[in-house]
């Protein structure tokens, strides 16, 4: 099971795209959909006589194993888990102090 989820900001490292970063839009088994990242055009015919045909640009996903966490710098960073009886909690570390991402219940 990952750790990554919808609304994370994650790096991508590997692949076109590597260094560009974003918001986790959607979870799919194993891939994972970044806003901005991984983006083809997609061709749409007009289905009635006042819409017209269209060219939208869309995120398509990518595997997991090619995205990772990153700070609020934008630097990549590996993740730990704490666990104690209030529950677990998910952390980094960045200039020596663990930082706090999410609690996970």
């Amino acid at each position: 099971m990952s750790r990554i989820r919808k609304g994370d900001q994650v790096l991508v490292i590997a692949g076109n795209n590597k260094g560009k970063r974003g918001e986790v839009l959607s979870l799919l088994k194993d891939r994972v959909v970044v806003q901005g990242v991984n983006m083809r055009k997609k061709h749409m015919k007009r289905r009635t006589q006042e819409q017209t045909s269209q060219i939208i640009e869309m995120e398509m996903p990518i595997h997991i194993s090619n995205v990772s966490f990153c700070s609020a710098e934008g630097k990549r960073v590996t993740c730990r888990m704490k666990r104690s009886k209030e529950g677990s909690e998910l952390f980094y570390r960045a200039k020596g102090k663990e930082i706090l991402l999410r609690k996970i219940k």
